[in-house]
């Protein structure tokens, strides 16, 4: 299924997420969703998790507003069975197994790349859900200059800029941005642990990139990225003293989370069709949390891989890819740093064939040996028809694994050495129509996920000792995910409509109860009016119930507005009302986000596709 942002440029749509090397996006069998270009930089979406949670498929979860602790739930997959990438390059915190995605900014980003189902068999382990790639602005698409400041209710404030161009071989993208607010108390009162205190809790979050090129001789080229972010987030929580150990809210909690990404490759394209390449990278995703004293946990991942691909034409393109990756983690919670190391190889194949590559098909097939959970095979095959009429039809199977965090492994009193992978298994129906200025796209699909680790509560099965007399991980749980993502689009004369629908059931598979935080729906519609120098627009996001902490968070319903004026060349001012109608939202039990929210934007911006 293709997102809205994608339905209107489907052929001319190239995209690297769905496949290991660059593919029309009409030759997948995978559904991925592109967002790029004025979509992007028009969002009313003030992060990557904000514009996340609109996309078809996806919902997220939030311990309070903008700049808190964040969980992106894809196909209803849990957010550690959730791969993201910068560039390609995997980050996130091996300690958790999941993703702060709060880190990540929308300023300097040149797309967004989300695969829903499988990747396992491209990427490795925790692709069980899907995969999102932020790919950050190079200057390969010509000179451009960027800047924008915004403010807005809550102490809003944001100022960003961003310069990229070439000159002979050398290309150069750099972009620095600022964002901070006031926020509102993470937790509202009358929470279940006494944790609530009024005061407001606010983030900030600084992000500086850059990335080079350099093409010495045509078809040869040296890349280099560089992105770094680091937030400080102020939460509620509460200590608990002797000798009452009554909870106390008042001191000042905060989360201080520093990420960076580096990447150093090389391409090259030879004759008969051949182009190989190898890559260098390295992610740190180092998290200090609490009051007085703090909780620490540094993740750093190290990477090698190389890669040789060979192309018949559009008939059969075929890729081996070698890899291998170094976790290393240091707690405050652990004895001593944990480590682990895994090494790959993967295969895939893609052709076509008719004109405009009528049929298309993909297959790959990949082996992870990992030195703390084992070997794992995943593997994906899948096909897509054009049948006349605007309509195309698609269909994929495959399978996934996540691997054991750290914490399932090695935490003190919880953790068990020794467990085993998740697994999962999945298979989906899709069909497309573009029709001149009209889309519209439908899948159904349904993924089975076997030896989930969870908490076991009975110590006698657990390993013997008094560390485990409350419990400790095993691989005791399964879970149960299908459903169904519609997605249209259409242009009436200066307005353009786009709708979405979401209905998804995410079960626990052995007692048949509803997997917190999903909502059963969700919904979604947009209209933008093009009128001269102005745009007028409007979305409506419906999300429906959704269980939580043994409570049952109501449906939300909120309405956003914007007017966009085009006062020079180069120069547009917007105003904004987010969540319009100041609809009480609860992203998670007990926490409560932004009420309504006004907000004005300047941007300039000079050269063709300039960066947001």
């Amino acid at each position: 299924m293709l997102g809205l942002s994608a339905l209107p440029a489907l052929a001319q749509t190239v995209v690297v997420t769905g496949s290991r090397e660059p593919l029309p996006l009409q030759r997948l069998a995978a559904d991925v969703t592109v967002i790029e270009g004025d979509a992007l930089r028009d969002t009313r979406a003030d992060s990557l998790a904000d514009l996340l949670r609109r996309e078809a498929g996806l919902q997220l979860s939030r311990s309070g507003g903008p700049g808190q602790s964040s969980g992106l739930f894809i196909r209803g997959a849990a957010s550690q069975q959730t791969l993201v990438m910068v560039d390609g390059v995997r980050i996130g915190s091996a300690t958790l197994g999941s993703t702060a995605i709060e880190s990540l900014g929308l300023a300097g980003v040149e797309r967004i790349e989300v695969l829903r189902g499988p990747g396992s068999s491209l990427f490795g382990a925790d692709a069980v859900g899907g995969v999102v790639n932020v790919v950050t602005a190079s200057g390969d698409g010509g000179g451009a200059l960027d800047a924008r400041v915004a403010a807005g209710g809550f102490g809003a404030r944001e100022a960003s800029g961003g310069w990229r161009g070439r000159v002979g071989p050398l290309s150069l993208a750099v972009a620095l941005a600022r964002e901070q607010d006031d926020g509102v108390s993470a937790i509202g009162p009358g929470d279940r642990f006494g944790s609530h205190n009024p005061d407001r809790d606010g983030h900030a979050r600084d992000s500086a990139q850059l990335r080079l090129g350099l093409e010495p001789v045509p078809g040869q080229r040296l890349g280099l990225s560089w992105l770094r972010t680091r937030v400080d987030a102020q939460y509620d929580g509460a200590v608990y003293r002797p000798p009452t150990f009554a909870p106390d809210p008042s001191p000042d909690f905060r989360t201080k989370l520093d990420t960076e990404v580096q990447a150093l490759d090389w391409r090259g394209r030879f004759g008969s069709g051949f182009t190989a390449s190898l890559r260098a990278t390295r992610s740190i995703d180092d998290n200090r949390s609490g009051a007085a004293g703090e909780d620490r946990f540094r993740t750093e991942r190290r990477g090698v891989q190389a890669q040789l691909g060979w192309r018949l034409g559009d008939a059969l393109r075929t890729v081996v890819a070698l890899e291998q990756q170094d976790d290393e983690a240091r707690s405050s919670s652990y004895a001593a740093p944990v480590a682990r190391r895994n090494r790959a190889l993967a295969l895939e194949a893609t052709g076509s064939a008719g004109e405009a590559a009528r049929v298309a098909w993909q297959a790959d097939l990949r082996r992870d040996d990992a030195s703390d959970f084992g070997a794992q095979t995943t593997g994906r095959l899948g096909g897509s028809a054009a049948l006349g009429g605007g309509w195309r039809l698609r269909a994929l199977a495959g399978s996934s694994f996540r691997a054991p965090s750290f914490n399932d492994l090695y935490f003190p009193g919880y953790g068990v050495p020794g467990l085993k992978a998740e697994r999962g298994r999945s298979a989906e129906l899709g069909a497309a129509w573009k029709g001149g200025d009209a889309g519209f796209a439908v899948t159904a699909w349904r993924n089975r996920v076997d030896d989930l680790v969870a908490y076991e509560p009975d110590a006698t099965r657990c390993p013997p000792g008094p560390a485990y007399a409350f419990g400790c991980a095993a691989n005791v749980a399964r879970a149960r995910l299908s459903g169904t993502t519609v997605s249209a689009s259409q242009a009436l004369g200066p307005v353009q409509w786009r709708a979405q629908f979401d209905a998804l059931r995410a079960r626990d598979g052995l007692t048949g109860a509803k997997l917190p935080r999903r909502a059963d729906r969700q919904a979604t519609l947009a209209a933008d009016w093009r009128l001269g120098a102005w745009t007028l627009g409007a979305s409506v996001l419906h999300l429906g119930e959704r269980p939580d902490g043994g409570a049952t968070l109501a449906a939300e319903t909120t309405l956003d507005l914007s007017a966009s004026w085009r006062l020079a060349p180069g120069w547009q001012l917007t105003a904004r009302l987010d969540n319009a109608t100041d609809e009480a939202r609860v992203p998670a039990r007990d926490y409560q986000g932004l009420g309504r929210q006004a907000w004005l934007v300047l941007r300039w911006s000079l050269g063709p596709g300039a960066a947001r």
